[in-house]
């Protein structure tokens, strides 16, 4: 037994430093992970959609350009104060409104911010411009993005067009 109330003391508190270090050491060690970090490579992933759009539809290719949006009546497509919901519905509001090569122009995509919620969740931010003989219309976007089985799709879009 210790005589001394001061060694009692300084006993009590390195013991209680050992015992919190080692609390936190095993805590690290064996507690669940319930937040899991995206892939490092997730927001390249998600501006490789992008690019590979901005290539099909520089080809003329709008279903090409179309596969980077979810195949799912789910999609839904925000611009110039119309929704259209449904991948079908916004590939014939595609092909209507870009009917020719001349009207679609050519597309260049401005990256402004990639945001990785979680390892399947992101959200683009960017600009959009379409270089075309009459004029170059320009705008922005939102776009929420889910990684699926087929890769990261585009699952509900927001697009702006700027005012000449």
């Amino acid at each position: 037994m210790m005589k001394n109330p001061r060694n009692l003391l300084i006993f009590a508190v390195l013991g209680g430093f050992v015992g919190t270090g080692l609390g936190l050491f095993i805590g690290r060690m064996t507690a669940p992970h319930s937040v899991s970090a995206a892939p490092l490579d997730a927001p390249s992933a998600l501006t490789t959609v992008l690019m590979t759009q901005q290539k099909d539809w520089n080809a003329g290719d709008i279903e090409g350009f179309m596969s980077g949006y979810l195949k799912s009546d789910q999609l839904r497509f925000a611009s110039g104060g119309d929704i259209t919901t449904g991948w079908d519905k916004t590939f014939n509001r595609y092909q209507k409104r870009y009917s020719n090569r001349a009207k679609m122009g050519t597309l260049k995509f401005d990256i402004k911010d990639v945001t990785v919620l979680d390892e399947d969740d992101g959200l683009v931010f960017g600009q959009w411009t379409l270089v075309r003989d009459a004029d170059t219309p320009t705008g922005l976007f939102t776009l929420h993005m889910k990684k699926t089985d087929d890769g990261w799709k585009v699952i509900s879009d927001h697009t702006s067009s700027a005012s000449n």
